[in-house]
């Protein structure tokens, strides 16, 4: 997917500027994507950060994030709640089950689809990434879930 064809998100509330320190005190929604809702975090767009990224993320219930690829940045995830399923690598063959304490890290270019296993509550994340623009370097990857356009 390109950045023109994502949904428009919604402004990110900005921080409170330090001589060299910044905070955000907001739990608002900033962006719905690929079945997974943010909440607004730090990123170029409100403290001018030039290499990292980072915000809240929460997949409802029976939710997938449909295969999609990061280009040329790193994610590392800290499961706060939830249990999420990530199959991953060539054909999304490979398999692994996460939940609340568990720590992951995806390479630059692996494909990956994203499930909550639960039918009732959400799995909550905290995600850094090594991209500051946070959205603009995330391409779609074929997979069997995704609806047709």
């Amino acid at each position: 997917m390109k950045p023109s064809d994502r949904p428009a998100a919604a402004p990110v509330p900005d921080a409170e500027h330090g001589p060299g320190v910044h905070v955000l005190r907001s739990d608002a929604i900033c962006r719905a994507w690929n079945g997974i809702q943010y909440r607004a975090g730090l990123s170029a767009s409100n403290v001018g950060s030039t290499k990292l990224s980072m915000n809240v993320a929460t997949v409802p219930p029976r939710a997938i994030a449909f295969a999609h690829i990061h280009v040329d940045f790193e994610v590392m995830l800290y499961i706060l709640q939830g249990r999420v399923r990530h199959t991953y690598g060539e054909g999304l063959k490979e398999v692994v089950d996460n939940g609340a304490g568990d720590f992951i890290y995806i390479e630059p270019g692996v494909p990956h689809e994203v499930y909550n296993l639960s039918d009732t509550e959400p799995v909550v994340a905290v995600v850094a990434r090594s991209d500051a623009s946070e959205w603009e370097h995330i391409i779609d990857y074929p997979s069997e879930h995704r609806p047709a356009k």
